[in-house]
């Protein structure tokens, strides 16, 4: 298939076209890639202009763009927004929303050749007849939106997501372009090798926002934690609208009910609110008719609202990922958005207990006894059939198989990899299992390291996404009371316990394994620089300071390990 080179493209002509001032950093680099047939990653804050991007790649790339997209409502958004660029190519959505007859006026169009980009969730493209409509149409563009569902470790992971690699190779890998508005740097190394680009342009930018001011408040009791929000929340809405985000669907409606005793409109949003229910909050809060809406992580993707005045959490997240994304939801008109999280070292153990994982060995038993049966490899609607599971139900299984490389799915098709007894693809499960556990409470760890932390809370959030920020933002409380940089010399942080500091952690680890060693005073680390742990394996540099590294490892997840320990005692291998 023939693709224009970006030289033979005149983009500046083509934005002119399509009604945009100016191109911000990153963006032009990825359209002229994306044009020249290169995959790109693009990890740009909220409101950065990512679907400008496949936007203008699409118009000139011509043919048929495929937007995977997770949420219907935010499907329907990103259509609009097509919509109201001059120029740019006819836009469908395939979802469960459609009647049979707009589904099939939608796909007359798309296989016609009058439609040039379809938005569809990762769930339509595991269905056969979907796959092989748009592979009759051949696709020019395949783009991941919210492509840090991919990974496992990143925020919001969602399984449907990881089959993704396997539909873009069977469609010839026309090019791939993956968007996020979050991504550490495991999250993106996951991205990559998840959905299999190659030689993948990568961007990281716009993520210092420095109308963003952003403080921790602590508390000792839980009450006292609920009347300060309350009352804070109630002076910020003054200036504006807001979110406040809380753990569970019983406090979104509780505190909801409490600022509006208080004379704020306000709303509760969670998952289990009925269709119409959360279309209406998510209107009437873009619309103004809502001063503060009080939601779970559900309430999250596809905000469209730029004025958002406040972002305020009463409950810690469970990642470093999940806080910036949520919070990058404030002030995208470039305007001062106050950032609070509202902190008590007891929300921890709620947390950890969230991101505990076991297979279920009923479920899983069915699947590897029906695959095991099975004289050929079965599809996965086969598979359901013979367990008597739900689609996602089997999903969920093989997903673990995957993981554990029991089982793979190949053109549509489940192969046994491996001829394990139920028992022990099960033992193999656990295991997956429990290494999962081990990296949600090590990114659990990062949240109780920001929220405790007494530098600059900044640099702490741009160095977990490996980019580089000044010791001292001057938007941040810690900044703010002129507070010295105190950091105690810290050890490797054993999975689900807190890492050691002061005199305790001038020694070497009790457990710590010997090696050459590779710290020294000309400071060899970087972001991004990769080594090998003799006991946890090989890792990514995630940032550096003065006196520890923050690993991400694979089996183990982000570890904190001194640097003077490293240098002394050869913790660390080059790799």
């Amino acid at each position: 298939m023939h693709r224009p080179s970006a030289s033979q493209t005149d983009l500046s002509a083509l934005v002119r076209k399509a009604g945009f001032s100016e191109l911000r950093a990153g963006q032009e680099e990825a359209v002229r890639a994306a044009i020249d047939g290169r995959d790109v990653l693009a990890v740009m804050p909220t409101g950065h202009g990512k679907s400008a991007i496949y936007q203008l790649a699409a118009t000139a790339l011509g043919g048929l763009t495929v937007v995977v997209s997770p949420l219907i409502a935010l499907q329907w958004d990103q259509l609009r927004q097509l919509e109201e660029l001059p120029g740019a190519p006819e836009g469908r959505v395939i979802n469960s929303g459609l009647t049979d007859a707009e589904e099939a006026d939608a796909w007359a169009a798309i296989e016609g050749g009058d439609t040039g980009v379809v938005f569809l969730a990762p769930e339509q493209l595991a269905k056969d007849e979907v796959f092989e409509r748009l592979e009759r149409r051949g696709v020019t563009l395949f783009v991941v939106d919210e492509a840090h569902c991919v990974s496992s470790w990143g925020h919001d992971f969602r399984p449907d997501y990881l089959h993704l690699g396997d539909v873009i190779e069977r469609l010839g890998h026309p090019v791939v372009v993956a968007l996020t508005a979050t991504g550490s740097a495991p999250v993106r190394d996951d991205v990559e090798t998840v959905l299999g680009l190659r030689d993948p342009l990568v961007l990281v930018t716009g993520f210092d926002r420095p109308n963003l001011h952003l403080a921790v408040l602590r508390h000792e009791t839980d009450s006292e934690k609920e009347a300060a929000v309350v009352e804070q929340v109630v002076g910020l809405a003054a200036a504006g609208p807001g979110l406040l985000y809380v753990a569970t669907r019983r406090d979104t409606e509780q505190l909801a009910e409490r600022l509006v005793t208080a004379g704020l409109r306000a709303a509760a949003f969670h998952g289990s609110l009925a269709a119409r229910k959360k279309e209406a909050v998510f209107e009437a809060f873009c619309d103004g008719g809502l001063d503060v809406v009080v939601a779970t992580s559900a309430f999250g993707m596809g905000i469209d609202k730029s004025d958002i005045r406040f972002v305020v959490h009463a409950a810690i997240t469970e990642s470093a990922d999940d806080y910036y994304q949520e919070i990058g939801r404030g002030g995208r008109d470039g305007d001062a958005s106050t950032i609070v999280l509202h902190y008590r070292e007891e929300d921890l153990g709620l947390r950890r207990y969230f991101t505990s994982s076991k297979p279920n060995r009923e479920k899983l038993t069915k699947v590897v006894k029906a695959l095991r049966a099975a004289k050929t490899a079965p599809d996965a609607r086969t598979l359901a059939e013979k367990t008597g599971l739900s689609t996602r139900a089997l999903r969920g299984q093989l997903d673990l198989l995957a993981e554990a490389g029991v089982a793979r799915e190949e053109g549509g098709a489940v192969h046994l990899v491996r001829q394990l007894t139920p028992a022990k693809a099960f033992a193999a499960a656990e295991e997956v299992a429990e290494r999962r556990t081990r990296i949600g409470v090590s990114r659990l760890e990062m949240v109780r390291q920001y929220a405790e932390t007494l530098d600059c809370r900044r640099q702490f959030l741009l160095g977990y996404f490996g980019q580089e920020a000044p010791d001292f933002c001057g938007g941040c409380d810690n900044c703010d009371e002129g507070r010295g940089r105190t950091r105690a010399t810290l050890v490797a942080v054993p999975t689900g316990e807190t890492p050691e500091t002061g005199p305790r952690a001038s020694g070497a680890s009790p457990d710590a394994p010997g090696g050459a060693a590779v710290g020294s005073a000309d400071e060899p680390w970087a972001a991004g620089s990769t080594v090998d742990h003799e006991r946890f394996g090989p890792g990514t540099v995630v940032s550096v300071d003065d006196d520890r590294l923050t690993v991400f490892f694979e089996s183990e997840g982000y570890t904190v390990l001194s640097k003077q320990i490293v240098a002394d005692q050869g913790l660390l291998r080059a790799s």
